[in-house]
């Protein structure tokens, strides 16, 4: 077992073999899954989470994408707040929504004040309240509510981890908003 505190990404060449069999998915396609592969078990434990959470959560792709944004915000990631502008894009949010997600809950549209307003509160209180609980409810439903927490969760875990180990950002990514950059100047 090696003490060197070394996280960079894992290159190609250097890829666990305990992993070669997801090489090729999501785990060899971005660098915060090429740094956490340092630890074999727990990307292959984290997979059925992160399937779960990034492919079938019940908030839906675009209100996934406001809870990640702000996640990103309010831990301070750089690598989650860019990665998600290119996928929030996709999804069919605008820039001047997503520019939103940075700034104020008085400055968002209803929905988002709503879902991002929940993000601070579990990151401020370590809970929702039974307020922010009936909101979420009945914009999301009751699983709905539960996948916000647990996308939270997750993204706070991720992005503990980029934070820790100065993650790079892909190079796809860092492309693509060099081309197409956000309208904050953030990117």
């Amino acid at each position: 077992m090696s003490d060197d505190p070394d996280f960079a990404p894992i290159s190609d060449a250097d890829w666990p073999a305990a992993l070669a069999d997801m090489h090729a998915g999501f785990a060899g396609g971005l660098n915060v899954y090429r740094t956490m592969a340092h630890h074999p078990a727990l990307l292959r434990a984290w997979s059925q989470l992160r399937e779960h959470v990034v492919n079938r959560s019940a908030l839906g792709r675009q209100r996934l994408e406001v809870v990640i944004l702000r996640c990103g915000v309010r831990l301070g990631s750089d690598y989650e707040w860019s990665q998600h502008v290119i996928r929030a894009r996709l999804y069919g949010l605008s820039d001047a929504r997503i520019v939103s997600l940075r700034g104020p809950l008085s400055e968002m549209e209803p929905e988002d004040r709503i879902l991002a307003g929940a993000v601070d509160e579990l990151f401020a209180d370590r809970a929702l309240g039974r307020a922010t609980q009936t909101a979420l409810a009945a914009l999301v439903g009751k699983e709905g509510v539960l996948d916000l927490i647990a996308t939270v969760g997750f993204y706070s875990t991720l992005g503990y981890m980029l934070n820790s180990f100065q993650t790079p950002l892909d190079d796809e990514i860092r492309h693509a908003l060099s081309a197409n950059p956000i309208g904050d100047g953030s990117a």
